[in-house]
């Protein structure tokens, strides 16, 4: 597939990073050649200097040859032009990033289907609804689910009062042989192993695990983690993020949200029928002892200031909340907190380039994701008749030993891969992988 991506920022980036192996045509263009430099610098894809709003530039780039073209330049003006004239020109498919939630309402897309984009990406409504997954599933550091939930991908962190702890994978496997659950990696330091039967679980691991519905709170009671419901959450930060996570929360939650601009809390107040909104500086201890922080059950700091973010949520986690989620937009600063006790972040960039993915995807990949912080990708595949996947049990299929099928949906059921499993036709895969192991992993799906 031919693809023009237009900015070079930290979601062009990273959108042309995760397709650099993939065998699409990649254009990227930037005005910025700084931007550029760095994408010639890392990723094997083709570079335009200009402005994607510019005739001349997308010419240059073969727009009339263009299966899609995404923009996700930091201006929301000029993804829409940009859009707008590149399927004038020749492009069939277009996807803009947006920074206004009025734009993807059902109402406006169709308008803007109209004037020719194909889809708007909406960054701070996805960072709020991967807030609200990690708070609905309070143990979890990071949750991913295939076809609507019916398998999930959880993280989860361990610690010393966790009961896996200290024992090797296989004799967790052999006295929870009965649960829907399958450990597919686990991230300990700046390094991502595919388990074996003989590695041993320590503490600071983060553990990945495939799971049906039904096995869920079987994997949260093995690990150790509070299975209860939180009901009492303090955000810090009313801006986009944390003004929308409010108000999906407020129905079944107490929340307290605390902004420093008088304007912004007087309409927050307005806005949110039923959460407490404060005036005052979320970095003050004072005024958040003052407020109950000791007595929150969650704390999620989504100011504009990632180093606010990542002190305030160490702060809430020693003052003894036992949930912390931060925002963390700076991408730099993401193998850090996976070091110093965070227990979620949450970076826009990457889920926006997540979620843009699905649409480049081959035709056998569904859907794909990477995680924030770990070296690796979940990939959901359709297994195609006569491929490799489908000709013998999994045990016997000799798949790469970086990667491993989790489960497989399979007449609109999850079903959880075991070794004697035999994957059939038109099942939906699910691997974890390292992503050396992708160009191998894609000639068992052919």
């Amino acid at each position: 597939m031919k693809i023009i991506i237009a900015g070079a920022g930290e979601v062009g980036f990273h959108l042309a990073k995760q397709l650099s192996n993939e065998e699409h045509d990649i254009t990227v263009i930037d005005i910025d050649s700084v931007h550029l430099n760095r994408v010639d610098s890392s990723i094997d894809v083709l570079t335009v200097n200009g402005s994607s709003t510019a005739f001349e530039t997308l010419k240059r780039a073969r727009v009339d040859e263009t299966e899609l073209v995404v923009s996700v330049t930091s201006l929301e003006s000029v993804n829409i032009n940009t859009a707008i004239i590149a399927k004038k020109l020749g492009a069939k498919r277009t996807i803009a990033r947006v920074s206004n939630g009025e734009y993807v309402s059902e109402e406006s897309r169709e308008m803007f289907k109209d004037l020719g984009i194909d889809h708007l990406i909406y960054p701070e409504e996805l960072a709020s609804l991967e807030i609200v997954k990690l708070i609905q599933r309070a143990a979890a550091t990071d949750i991913i689910e295939f076809e609507d939930g019916k398998l999930t991908l959880i993280g989860l962190r361990l610690d010393t009062t966790t009961p896996v702890v200290n024992r090797t994978l296989r004799d967790v496997a052999e006295e929870f042989q009965s649960s829907n659950f399958r450990i597919v990696a686990i991230h300990r330091g700046v390094r991502t192993l595919i388990p074996t039967g003989n590695d041993k679980f320590i503490k600071n691991d983060q553990v990945f695990i495939i799971t049906t519905p039904d096995g869920i709170e079987d994997i949260l009671k093995i690990s150790g983690k509070d299975t209860s419901k939180i009901s009492d959450i303090m955000i810090l930060g009313g801006g986009k993020i944390g003004r929308k996570t409010a108000k999906m929360l407020e129905d079944s939650i107490n929340i307290k949200l605390v902004e420093s601009n008088v304007e912004k809390t007087l309409d927050l107040a307005d806005y949110l029928q039923k959460s407490l909104v404060i005036q005052g500086d979320g970095r003050d201890i004072d005024l958040l002892a003052q407020e109950g922080i000791v007595d929150m059950d969650a704390f999620i700091s989504v100011t504009s200031d990632a180093e606010t973010n990542i002190i305030s949520c160490l702060m809430a986690k020693h003052l003894g909340v036992s949930k912390s989620i931060a925002l963390v937009d700076n991408v730099d600063y993401i193998p850090l907190t996976q070091t110093i006790g965070l227990d979620s972040l949450i970076n826009k960039k990457l889920i926006a380039a997540n979620n843009i993915s699905r649409f480049i995807r081959k035709s056998n990949i569904i859907t794909a994701a990477t995680l924030q912080g770990i070296d690796a990708e979940v990939l959901e595949y359709v297994a195609k008749p006569g491929s490799q996947i489908v000709k013998n049990p999994i045990k016997k299929l000799k798949f790469p030993k970086d990667a491993m099928i989790g489960g497989y949906i399979r007449n609109n059921k999850g079903c959880i891969a075991r070794g004697d499993s035999q994957i059939e036709p038109n099942d939906k895969v699910v691997v974890f992988a390292i992503p050396t192991a992708i160009s191998k992993i894609e000639k068992y799906f052919k």
